[in-house]
């Protein structure tokens, strides 16, 4: 009988099932990761809209305003909180009065109708994160938002992957600091004066304690009667 294919096509079928059996799958599975893990679905990086464009960096930097001043309850609650109009109106009513880019205050002032503000980070309803262990065990903000001290419209700074949690909780000698250290960050950014440990954090980079900063850690994690073996339990943050 005499040949039908081309001896070349065994070599094509083999090609074919490597690539569609193999590479194929792989390509996908690269490809969809890559995708999740970008600003398009993270939202890293990226300003939303707002009823006002504040600027954390005119306010925290320039002005020298305290977190605490607008987030009233980070060290009290589980929610860090959003200013109430009255909050921005006790500056605002007596400087940049008849600003356009300030008339959403304004006209929430006079209505009491409250600012609706975009929530830029979040976590999924099983999820369990309470500002206040945090903040009170000295991790900065910027650990969580990244470097907030320099955003004129503010965006979301890391993208909470569950990895990225756990990493702090194994070792979270590594990461906590003294309480003071949350807020006097900014107050050394301002001057310029800051240590290589307040440099990376207010850069939004991830830096891990080393040398005497991991020894006071070590320290720490005694003083703030952390148990470091359950901070991996699953009923942590997930109630």
């Amino acid at each position: 009988m005499a040949q039908i294919f081309h001896p070349a096509t065994n070599t094509a079928i083999r090609l074919g099932v490597v690539f569609f059996g193999v590479i194929g799958p792989l390509a996908t599975l690269i490809i969809g990761s890559a995708i999740t893990r970008s600003p398009f679905n993270t939202g890293v990086g990226v300003a939303s809209a707002q009823p006002v464009p504040f600027s954390h960096e005119h306010h925290t930097v320039e002005l020298g305003i305290d977190c605490r001043y607008c987030h009233t309850s980070v060290e009290k609650s589980a929610e860090a909180g959003a200013p109430a109009t009255e909050t921005c109106m006790s500056c605002h009513s007596q400087i940049w009065t008849d600003s356009p880019l300030l008339e959403p205050v304004r006209d929430s002032y006079r209505t009491g109708k409250p600012l609706v503000w975009t929530r830029l980070n979040s976590v999924p309803g099983f999820v369990y994160f309470p500002h206040n262990i945090h903040v009170n065990r000295g991790i900065s903000c910027n650990n969580c938002h990244g470097p907030v001290q320099k955003m004129m419209l503010t965006y979301k700074g890391k993208a909470f992957f569950m990895v990225w949690c756990l990493n702090c909780h194994r070792q979270p000698e590594k990461f906590v600091s003294d309480r003071n250290f949350v807020f006097d960050l900014y107050k050394h950014y301002q001057t310029g004066k800051m240590t290589d440990k307040e440099r990376d954090i207010a850069e939004g980079e991830t830096h891990e304690n080393t040398g005497a900063d991991l020894e006071r850690g070590e320290a720490l994690l005694t003083q703030y009667h952390v148990k470091k073996a359950q901070l991996t339990d699953c009923s942590v943050c997930h109630h």
